[in-house]
């Protein structure tokens, strides 16, 4: 879960006027935290032409203007002023999202603000405000995750402040994943539905796939595509090792046992599957073979994590099939998803073969 939308909050802020004696201090966090990042950033060729900025900086800003072109180029993404502009945060996250789970579901708590709906995580430019918050689901029984936000989208609504800039804590990642990244968030400018989180993030995966496929074939070097490819490798490795756990989760779930019996059932199945997973890395034709990335994942997995799993990749194959149909064209398949848009959930959902 590499990013998320926890400023969209300034919109929602200002659409709500800092309304509301609860939500005050929330919105307030997101606005000071959005306005300080705004007046970092600075424009791209100024911080390319400053003597002081560090070549690979330099290089990495040049390369991110051109995978900017290409996504309005190729990828029928929007143009304007996001990703053309540059911040230095002095820190690894822009933002720290908490989710939150309950002991026996794998359903997402929600919030709900105006202008973005309701949203299945809580976001923070403070890691201290975000594991406080985290400290109080815990202490009402929810299972909860808090991790590092590294982007986000405005969605286009603050284009006229000058838009989403490029930060530190990406823009010196793998080139394969800056791509993916810009191209994830300029998507979410295009379609955005209020209240359905695994749609507007499914949408946004399945196109920051293709176009970073596109990407690395086109304008990368071997060496990079071949980097690349395993870590992709790895990538669906993890998401297909963990879809099948997570589908023993929710059958155990809406089995009709007890409560105790889930709890104790519960437990040996996570077991299970760490053991599992220890077993897969000690394949050696497996693509986890002797890789330690995910062992953190693995170690704090609960009922958060992979319910939060499910909000990026749940509706990817639907929208990928919806991609073919429209000839490989872009622009006639955002089309297609802004048609989907105001249908009804379940309509909406079962156009991608999802449930509702």
């Amino acid at each position: 879960m590499r990013w998320g939308l926890a400023g969209t909050l300034l919109a929602a802020a200002l659409a709500a006027g800092l309304g509301g004696c609860s939500t005050v201090g929330y919105y307030a966090q997101a606005v000071n935290g959005h306005m300080d990042l705004m007046q970092r950033a600075r424009p791209v060729p100024e911080v390319i032409a400053d003597p002081a900025t560090p070549e690979p900086l330099r290089e990495r800003l040049v390369l991110s203007q051109r995978m900017r072109d290409f996504a309005v180029a190729e990828l029928k993404l929007p143009e304007g002023p996001s990703y053309r502009r540059y911040a230095d945060l002095g820190r690894n996250a822009v933002v720290w999202n908490v989710v939150a789970a309950p002991e026996l579901a794998l359903t997402l708590k929600t919030w709900c603000f105006p202008v973005v709906g309701c949203v299945g995580y809580r976001g923070y430019y403070s890691q201290a405000r975000a594991d406080a918050l985290a400290a109080e689901l815990r202490a009402q029984g929810y299972e909860v995750m808090v991790y590092c936000v590294p982007a986000y989208s405005t969605l286009g609504k603050l284009e006229w402040m000058g838009g989403d800039p490029l930060l530190n804590t990406f823009v010196n990642g793998s080139e394969a994943d800056l791509a993916r990244l810009i191209f994830h968030e300029l998507t979410h400018q295009v379609v955005y539905v209020d209240d359905d989180t695994t749609f507007n993030e499914s949408y946004a995966t399945a196109v920051e796939r293709i176009g970073g496929r596109l990407w690395m074939e086109r304008f990368s070097t071997p060496e990079a595509r071949d980097a690349d490819a395993q870590r992709q490798r790895r990538s669906r490795a993890f998401r297909e090792f963990t879809l099948r756990w997570r589908g023993e989760l929710e059958a155990l779930y809406r089995s009709a046992q007890p409560i105790e019996a889930k709890r104790v059932a519960k437990a040996a199945l996570m077991q299970r599957m760490r053991a599992d997973y220890e077993a897969v890395k000690a394949n050696p034709t497996s693509p986890l073979a002797g890789f330690a990335g995910y062992d953190g994942w693995f170690a704090r997995a609960n009922n958060a994590s992979f319910a939060v799993m499910g909000a990026y990749n749940d509706f990817v194959p639907g929208f990928e099939r919806l991609f073919e149909q429209a000839g490989r064209d872009f622009g006639r398949f955002h089309d297609e998803v802004r048609a989907l848009a105001p249908l009804p959930r379940a309509e909406r959902r079962a156009r991608v073969g999802a449930p509702p």
